[in-house]
């Protein structure tokens, strides 16, 4: 890891750094320049000074042992009415990776009344939970959740930290990582594990175009998010072993700069990554008001609509409704695309549907790679006569 540093004997206090640097990053203290946080080392800096006294350094890490580091951990994330189920495919992924190095799984989790969540961890394979149980601790706060992760890798020191790819995880993942001065790669959709327990992180890049494999292998703990609905869950093992470790909490872990004043329910809104049958539409719709067709046949079907991201970026359909890259990733029993070209950053958010049923006019689209079932036709024609069969109850596999 790099930094830009200042020559102060060749430094003729021109000031120059100071008007140039597009992130005013470089502030005057008594009057010499100084390079701060807010540095991106972008080399502007670099290229205008004119005495050349501005170049980059290494800063020269001690040699990692990988010896020391040992186990995969999960972080299990809480919710109102338990534990997420992304921390379920954590721990079947956890396993297999583990298995592979002769690793323990470990788990974390932090809240209140806690004993029961944590049994269910046991019971999914973890061999170790550290449970951080304090009122405290009830509501989500980064800082403090920060603090709880830190001090539980510090002590355990894992040789990877597996995170959901979730609101709270994404806030959580990269201020825990920067704790130890580690990479993290976030939303990764698979994950591999070398002998010497470097981990790949793979991960679509540049629109979904390629699958770009990382690896930290410099560093310890190796941090990564793991987007929901990819990988499979953990199932309840009947001779699981695990035990719960109830971690000591001091007060400097609670110390938090945010105040809590008030906690409002969110409205319940429907989640297209939990349902089991989707109704997904895409450019080859006309017209807005004609979304009304599509939920006729979801209501039929009870089954949730989704669309691509042209419609959102249309105002159409509500962004929480978007599969692809930039959306959710779902994995449905059942998915119905209509007038969905397929291009691949959608594709990736559905690809791994149980079964897949396309409609489309072009019978070269990309969806009909990936669907199991395709249907060439317009979907103002093959939508109605879906909807005319199921509700007189006939066979829609004809059609």
């Amino acid at each position: 890891m790099g930094s830009i540093a200042i020559n102060r004997k060749k430094c003729d206090l021109c000031r120059v750094c100071v008007k140039v640097c597009p992130f005013s990053a470089i502030t005057l203290v008594n009057d010499i320049p100084e390079i701060g946080q807010a540095c991106k080392m972008c080399g502007i800096c670099i290229k205008e000074c004119p005495q050349k006294a501005i170049s980059t350094i290494d800063d020269k890490r001690s040699p990692v042992d990988k010896d020391s580091w040992r186990g995969i951990m999960v972080f299990a994330e809480c919710t109102e009415d338990g534990v997420h189920p992304v921390t379920f495919e954590l721990i079947g992924e956890a396993r297999k990776l583990a298995a592979k190095i002769g690793h323990p799984v470990y788990a974390v989790i932090a809240g209140k009344d806690l004993s029961h969540k944590a049994l269910m961890l046991t019971e999914h394979g973890v061999d170790r939970t550290f449970v951080y149980d304090n009122g405290q601790l009830e509501h989500f706060r980064v800082d403090i959740y920060t603090n709880i992760l830190e001090d539980c890798i510090g002590r355990i020191k894992p040789s990877v930290v597996l995170i959901g790819a979730t609101a709270t995880g994404r806030s959580l993942a990269p201020r825990v990582a920067a704790r130890f001065r580690a990479g993290l790669t976030a939303d990764c959709t698979k994950l591999e594990m070398r002998q010497n327990t470097d981990l790949v992180q793979i991960r679509p890049a540049f629109g979904g175009n390629i699958m770009a494999q990382i690896i930290t292998g410099d560093t310890r703990p190796q941090f990564a998010t793991v987007r929901y609905k990819v990988m499979d869950k953990a199932g309840k093992m009947e001779d699981a072993k695990g035990m719960s470790e109830i971690c000591p909490i001091h007060g400097k872990l609670l110390k938090s700069r945010i105040e809590m004043l008030e906690t409002r329910k969110k409205p319940y809104e429907t989640d297209i990554t939990e349902a089991e049958i989707l109704v997904a539409v895409g450019r080859g719709l006309k017209s807005r008001r004609d979304i009304a067709m599509i939920e006729e046949l979801s209501g039929l079907l009870g089954a949730e609509t989704a669309s691509t991201r042209g419609l959102v970026e249309d105002g159409w359909v509500h962004y929480t409704k978007q599969i692809g890259l930039s959306g959710r990733t779902v994995k449905p029993k059942l998915m119905i695309t209509c007038g969905v070209s397929g291009a691949v950053q959608f594709a990736a958010g559905m690809k791994e549907s149980a079964c897949i049923i396309a409609i489309n006019t072009d019978k070269d689209a990309p969806i009909f790679r990936i669907a199991h079932f395709g249907i060439v036709g317009d979907l103002y024609e093959v939508i109605p006569e879906l909807i005319s069969r199921i509700r007189e109850g006939g066979r829609i596999d004809a059609v």
